[in-house]
C-alpha cells in the first residue's frame, strides 16, 4: 500500500526531561507562542459561534425575513447558510496562513532546541 507520508527519518532525537519541559512551559518564548495563538483563536471562534448563534435565531424567531426572496428561489436563509460554509473555510484559510506565518517558526524553534538541536 503506498503512502504519501515520508520515511521515518533515521536522526535520534534526544528527549527532554519532565523538567526541561516545565522549564520551556514557564518562558517568556513559549508564553509568546501560547499568546499568540490565543489572540487569534480565541477572537475569532468568539465571532464565528455568534454569527451561527445569529443564524439559529434568525431562523427560528425571524422566519419571514428568512423567507425572504432575494432572486429567484433563493431566500435570505439559504444565503445565510451558505456564508456559513463559505465563513468555515475562510476562518480555517486565515488561520493556516496565521500559523505558518507566525506560529509555526517559533514552535520549531522551541522544538529544535528541546530535542538538543540548537
Amino acid at each position: 500500500m503506498a503512502t504519501d507520508a515520508p520515511p521515518p527519518s533515521k536522526e535520534q532525537h534526544r528527549l527532554p526531561s519532565p523538567e526541561e519541559f516545565s522549564e520551556v512551559q514557564q518562558s517568556a518564548e513559549f508564553g509568546e507562542l501560547r499568546r499568540s495563538f490565543r489572540s487569534f483563536a480565541f477572537p475569532l471562534t468568539i465571532a464565528f459561534v455568534a454569527w451561527y448563534l445569529l443564524y439559529v435565531l434568525l431562523s427560528n424567531y425571524a422566519g419571514g425575513f428568512m423567507g425572504t426572496e432575494l432572486f429567484g428561489n433563493i431566500n435570505v436563509a439559504f444565503v445565510f447558510g451558505l456564508a456559513q460554509f463559505v465563513t468555515t473555510f475562510l476562518i480555517a484559510w486565515w488561520y493556516s496562513r496565521h500559523a505558518a506565518a507566525k506560529l509555526d517558526p517559533k514552535a520549531e524553534a522551541i522544538k529544535s532546541r528541546m530535542e538538543g538541536g540548537a
